[in-house]
């Protein structure tokens, strides 16, 4: 039964690890190194409490909520000594598509607060309602649309008038 359950894991882990990653990035605004840490803390977690996410059902869900209260607790207990850059690594696979689109918007997404990208990719990105997206963050439903608000129009405000038409919901 142990095996069993551990297969059930590691083909779940397998099927899902890329998809956390590609959110990981986007929660980071591209720090790749750190986009794998959550991911891996996000996993390990999983793993200790897979019995029961597994009986619960929908385990890419509750993945995804760990992940994203990993990230905000990280941004929580960041050390001042760490400092943002607005220099990307090169990413892997960004030869297909606009890459400086790409960094522009990532770019854009690292000058939004913690809170307000967790909001941002949450909702646009994993196409979570607001109250799934409240749930995850612990927050009330009025403070999902008022981040949401707040934070497309700080997008719009950093990416200027002609790039403003990605950060229309």
């Amino acid at each position: 039964m142990r095996q069993v359950r551990a297969d059930e894991y590691a083909e779940f882990a397998t099927a899902r690890a890329g998809h956390l990653y590609r959110s990981a990035c986007l929660l980071t605004a591209g720090d790749t190194h750190l986009a794998e840490d959550l991911v891996q803390e996000t996993l390990g977690r999983l793993y200790v409490r897979w019995p029961r996410v597994a009986r619960v059902g929908n385990p890419a869900g509750y993945a995804q909520t760990v992940l994203t209260r990993a990230f905000l607790a990280h941004q929580r207990r960041r050390g001042s000594t760490e400092r943002a850059t607005d220099v990307f690594p090169d990413l892997p696979g960004a030869a297909d598509g606009d890459a400086s689109l790409r960094l522009t918007l990532l770019a854009a997404l690292a000058r939004l607060s913690a809170k307000d990208r967790a909001v941002v990719v949450l909702r646009y990105w994993e196409d979570r309602s607001v109250e799934e997206t409240a749930a995850v963050m612990n927050v009330s439903s009025a403070a999902v649309r008022t981040r949401c608000v707040r934070a497309l129009a700080r997008l719009r405000e950093l990416l200027g008038e002609e790039l403003a038409e990605y950060s229309r919901p």
